[in-house]
């Protein structure tokens, strides 16, 4: 997916913001995600039931300090992927990196936006390299995940 023809000059801005995507964090989510954790690391791929932690079990979470079970963090760095693969499409797929912190707990029926802002645009090798700033947030503009990317090459 390309989202504009090389002009010697980019599409993108500092300052831009890439569209949002916005999910609740369901229960169904946290465990889906939990247990296939355990799954991917068998030598073969069998269904797998995560045991009691802070992610599957509400009474283990609470005296681990928490109001309730917690997402896993990976989950809200999926959905930051899934913001930079539609802006970027194969551009990032191939030639992109992302790092994230979970600056704080992502908790069961909480409205999480994924979103991305671009901080630069440099000419690189073979095309333009956007440097951007990532973050997930609650449905109160607080951060919960944040971190950078850098798509190399854009065309």
């Amino acid at each position: 997916m390309m989202p504009y023809k090389n002009t010697g000059t980019s599409v993108w801005k500092v300052g831009d913001e890439l569209p949002a995507i916005t999910r609740r964090m369901t229960r169904e989510r946290i465990r889906w995600y939990a247990d296939a954790l355990l799954s991917t690391s068998e030598p073969e791929l069998t269904a797998m039931i995560a045991g009691a932690n802070v992610h599957t079990d509400d009474e283990f979470a609470r005296a681990e300090g928490l109001s309730g079970i917690i997402s896993d963090g990976m989950i809200s760095t999926n959905w930051l992927s899934s913001v930079l693969i539609a802006a970027f499409g194969q551009n990032y797929l191939e030639r992109g990196s992302l790092q994230t912190k979970y600056i704080r707990p992502i908790f069961e029926d909480q409205l999480i936006s994924a979103r991305a802002k671009v901080r630069s645009v440099s000419t690189g090798l073979q095309g333009f390299d956007v440097e951007l700033e990532v973050w997930c947030e609650d449905e109160t503009g607080q951060k919960v995940t944040v971190g950078s990317a850098l798509i190399a090459g854009v065309e």
